[in-house]
């Protein structure tokens, strides 16, 4: 029996499963968090975890925080290798009183192992989630429902207003949303819900704002007060709500060296929009377009690599992104200048681009995308050039080299009929009667205004010098509407070098009307008659104009806002 004995326990002592789960106490006060220890121990070569550690039901506790550890020794003397699994949780209590946490299973070699379940006590939780304002009685509330989130991964906190007088609810106003540097924080709507009879302790509440809040570190991240104001016809007071801590996970280990900070889901295109044949030495506009969804507002794009074969600038950023539910979502445009430094293939590069799919849990490394693009000499251009382009060319340098005046044509497209329309022609005869008329009322008030001029001609007095001077500065006069028609021409036919000149031209005939030769004087003059503000915003004008003038790439937004610019200063200056 001895030796039976003992063979049974060195079976039992070979293959050995410790799983026990401690709390760090068992009374807590309503601030204190709740520090569970789980320990699982392996002792021997021949066990096999099937399963995960599987959690009893924590829904009567808000987990902002878990972390664990494993380490493996082997016994020197019995060649025996000991494995211990050590899982910390810590938790926050929803409730009060006696709270039964159940057990923790796991399965090894195909047996299930758990704990004992335990109690703990609760005493007097606090009512954090909501701040007071004894004074209005009004309570601001920010419920963030997601708090175990990755680095740069979006959750969305909602703000909420309490008040035992509905009145109070509609007296809310100039919220501020959190400001702090772990975190990045974007209005979703300010759009404020219906109000809720059966809220808080049975208290009206109503839906103030909907943020959204990406945590740029990980560990624990405290969420700050939102702020607002209850205005009042006595009083304005400034209310504050609670403070949100979140669990932010750290991200996994294994990045791609290309990775920076970008997580959702996200697509990188770069292309070329114009179908105009691409030259040499000259700049081309080239798109790099990220979209997708997740902290698009807040993460590192990727920029068109540096190539011998071209010259890259800074791009100009563009974007169009609206804040939901899952995050960020839209596309970002970036605009680059290239100037190809040689004729033949062309190959666009852009850097690696990596990101984190918190829903996948994996990196996804999208690569480099490539455009591949043509670009000809000067003379292979001018060969390649139909017809009918070059005798537009030639018409376009004619009319920019010829002085001509402002002209602007309108075509008329006569339709045809299958049989004649007699109400097409009464409508005619009737327009052509009613013109005779008013061309004989009109000669009428004529005679009339003539002999009135010439009965008060003889009694009206000789003028001062400056009356005479602004008569004649009257007659003298530019017509600064027939400008800006043809300027807005040009504009639309994207003729930039002929705007210029016309601009230029507007500027001189300007000048001339109030006898002022130089920009100089002629600032000096508006300064003295019609303002500082006038003249500096000319001297501002002429500035844009010249850096617009000389500028590479002219794009036709900032020529549409140049010239509007232009037809409001010379509008108040030709008055």
């Amino acid at each position: 029996m001895i030796y039976i004995l003992l063979t049974f326990v060195s079976v039992i002592a070979y293959g050995q499963v410790e799983l026990n789960m401690k709390p760090d106490k068992t009374d807590y006060n309503g601030k204190d968090i709740v520090n569970l220890t789980i320990t699982l121990e392996l002792n021997g070569d021949n066990l096999v975890q099937q399963s995960q550690l599987r959690l009893p039901d924590l829904s009567k506790f808000n987990m902002i925080g878990n972390g664990s550890f494993n380490q493996m020794v082997r016994d020197p003397e019995s060649n025996v290798a000991v494995e211990q699994y050590v899982t910390r949780i810590a938790l926050e209590p929803k409730q009060r009183g006696k709270i039964r946490i159940g057990s923790v299973l796991v399965t090894i070699n195909n047996k299930i192992y758990k704990t004992e379940p335990f109690d703990i006590f609760i005493r007097d939780i606090e009512k954090k989630p909501i701040a007071k304002n004894t004074d209005n009685d009004v309570y601001l509330n920010m419920e963030i429902e997601d708090r175990d989130v990755y680095q740069n991964q979006p959750t969305v906190a909602v703000l909420r207003v309490y008040s035992k007088n509905i009145d109070n609810l509609r007296k809310v106003r100039h919220i501020n949303l959190p400001d702090q540097e772990d975190i990045n924080v974007h209005p979703i709507n300010f759009h404020k819900s219906d109000i809720d009879p059966s809220g808080y302790s049975n208290m009206p509440s109503q839906v103030l704002a909907m943020f959204i809040v990406f945590p740029n570190e990980s560990g624990y991240v405290e969420v700050p007060s939102v702020s607002a104001s209850v205005n009042s016809y006595s009083s304005k007071n400034k209310i504050v709500s609670n403070k949100v801590k979140l669990n932010v996970k750290k991200l996994p280990e294994g990045s791609p060296e290309c990775f920076k900070d970008a997580v959702g889901n996200f697509k990188v295109d770069v292309y070329h929009e114009s179908k105009e044949k691409i030259e040499a030495k000259k700049p081309v506009n080239v798109i790099l377009k990220v979209s997708g969804e997740g902290n698009l507002a807040d993460m590192h794009l990727p920029k068109i690599e540096n190539s011998p074969d071209y010259e890259v600038f800074a791009p100009k950023i563009t974007s169009k992104v609206v804040a939901g539910i899952e995050g960020m979502k839209g596309y970002i445009l970036a605009n680059y200048v290239l100037i190809p430094n040689k004729s033949g293939q062309l190959n666009i590069r852009t850097e690696e681009f990596a990101f984190f799919n918190p829903a996948e849990k994996e990196y996804v490394n999208l690569g480099k995308e490539t455009l591949n693009l043509t670009a000809f000499s000067h003379d292979e251009v001018l060969e390649a050039r139909t017809t009918v382009e070059k005798v537009n060319e030639y018409t376009n340098t004619l009319l920019e080299t010829v002085n001509s005046p402002v002209l602007k044509t309108t075509t008329f497209k006569v339709k045809e009929k299958s049989r004649f329309n007699w109400s097409i022609l009464l409508i005619n005869a009737g327009i052509l009667l009613g013109l005779f008329i008013a061309y004989l009322l009109f000669k009428n008030w004529q005679k009339k205004r003539i002999i009135i001029k010439e009965k008060t001609a003889s009694k009206k007095p000789l003028g001062s010098v400056a009356e005479t001077e602004r008569e004649i500065r009257e007659s003298l006069k530019t017509d600064v509407g027939d400008y800006f028609t043809y300027l807005e021409n040009l504009k639309d036919s994207l003729s930039f070098d002929e705007f210029f000149k016309t601009v230029d031209e507007l500027d001189s005939e300007v000048r001339n009307q109030y006898f002022q030769s130089s920009k100089d004087d002629f600032r000096q003059f508006l300064e003295n008659y019609k303002g500082s503000a006038v003249a500096e915003e000319y001297r501002n004008l002429s500035q844009r104009i010249q850096i617009e003038k000389y500028t590479p790439v002219k794009s036709q937004e900032g020529i549409s806002e140049l010239l509007k610019d232009i037809i409001n200063l010379y509008s108040q200056i030709s008055k």
